[in-house]
């Protein structure tokens, strides 16, 4: 009863997906762009055998990097097939991998789209990033004898109490995963207890980040940009609303005028916006993009570029990473870390849980309250070059001692992928 109220609501949500999908678009076109696969019309295989890579986003198109890696260096003649759910995913695929890889968008979970996919596709195995978890996909999968691993799984106690008011429908679908590797203990309880089977932990493949070796060269011609100087706070992977909260406490605090709040968007369909947001409470502001120096009476620049995230980050003197004053769970806390930044960032890090505790714990790390606290604990540190050091290096060091993850992920991985070929 539970999978056929959910494929009720599927279908009845269907034309409220495909206006939301064009609503989008308005701002972001990538989201019409292959608009057949949606319906699961993805692209046939180059070679055999597929092995096929689920990241929905940004975020877990960097952590699938060193996996994708791995499986080319491993199996040099396979297919590699790159799904995503989001342009800015797809987008981030491409730049790291170009044609090395397949990508396609995952078809919405309809029976006939996923059916479609699996039969154009021809996946040998699958595996899914972080919180990926489609029941009809899945199902699918199950009955065509394709096996589905969860990795690098996270589920917060909120998202698990979400599952648990279906707990026959969670059941079903996590009980057709291959396999789950977790990124915590606590992550591993939840998704065991919902039905998960074959779960073990192997921490977050986040922490693998292979930092290229010109960030700091890159970082440093940014600061040149932002003015020597001048002391840098960069606001990182903002999102909806969150920019105005960190304009309206910054103009309340009254930082000194030597300090440069340099604001990054997550998304870069918002850039415009930001940047008329900024002006409007610091007039002219200069833009990555133009590639000009930032003037010395300016209070704000915009960071609206792709693929620089490190280098903002290794220009900044303090870091604060947004989705984090809003509910939207937080953004990745370990990248400024990797650099050596002290970082940063609000109440809501559900998605980044344990590594913000874990930053707290060992000194790399403060949570702010909101966005007036942000600002006061930025200006503490950027008045205390000491203690901003001292974080900076406990930082660096919290993202070099939690490395590792790959290689677990690797060893419990590979012999079931092997099993799965034989």
């Amino acid at each position: 009863m539970a999978r056929l109220a959910y494929n009720a609501l599927l279908w009845l949500a269907l034309p409220l997906v495909l206006a939301r999908l064009a609503w989008r678009a308005r701002r972001q076109p990538g989201y019409l762009e292959h608009l057949p696969e949606r319906f699961g019309a993805a692209p046939g295989p180059r070679a055999r055998p597929v092995f096929w890579i689920h990241a929905v986003s940004v975020g877990e198109t960097r952590a699938a990097a060193p996996l994708v890696a791995r499986l080319r260096e491993r199996h040099p003649g396979a297919a590699i097939l790159l799904t995503h759910m989001t342009p800015t995913g797809r987008a981030t695929g491409r730049e790291l991998f170009g044609d090395a890889v397949t990508q396609s968008w995952l078809p919405w979970d309809h029976g006939p789209f996923v059916s479609r996919f699996l039969e154009r596709a021809r996946p040998d195995f699958g595996v899914l990033l972080e919180t990926e978890i489609w029941p009809n996909l899945l199902s699918a999968c199950h009955a065509r004898g394709i096996p589905v691993f969860l990795v690098n799984a996270r589920l917060s106690a909120r998202s698990a109490a979400g599952y648990a008011r279906l707990p026959s429908l969670a059941r079903e679908a996590l009980g057709h995963l291959a396999g789950v590797a977790a990124q915590t203990d606590d992550d591993a309880g939840r998704l065991a207890a919902l039905g998960a089977r074959d779960v073990v932990v192997t921490g977050n493949i986040k922490f693998d980040l292979a930092v290229p070796a010109d960030t700091p060269a890159r970082g440093e011609a940014l600061r040149a940009l932002f003015g020597r100087d001048r002391r840098v706070w960069v606001v990182g992977s903002t999102r909806e609303g969150e920019e105005e909260l960190v304009v309206q406490a910054v103009g309340a605090a009254g930082l000194p005028a030597d300090v440069l709040v340099v604001i990054v968007p997550r998304h870069p369909q918002r850039f415009d916006q930001v940047a008329a947001l900024l002006s409007a409470h610091g007039g002219p502001v200069a833009r990555r993009s133009q590639g000009q120096p930032v003037p010395a009476a300016a209070r704000y620049a915009l960071g609206d570029s792709m693929g620089e995230m490190l280098a903002y980050y290794a220009a900044a003197d303090v870091v604060f990473v947004g989705g984090s004053l809003k509910p939207y769970g937080g953004q990745n806390l370990i990248e400024p870390c990797a650099v050596g930044r002290p970082v940063i960032f609000g109440p809501h890090t559900f998605n980044f849980e344990s590594a913000a505790e874990a930053a707290i714990a060992e000194g790399a790390g403060l949570r702010a309250r909101d966005a007036a606290h942000a600002v006061s604990l930025a200006s503490d540190l950027l008045e205390d070059a000491g203690r901003r050091s001292r974080m900076g290096l406990r930082a660096a060091e919290f993202a070099r001692a939690n490395r590792g993850a790959l290689e677990r992920l690797a060893a419990w991985l590979d012999p079931r992928l092997g099993a799965s070929r034989g």
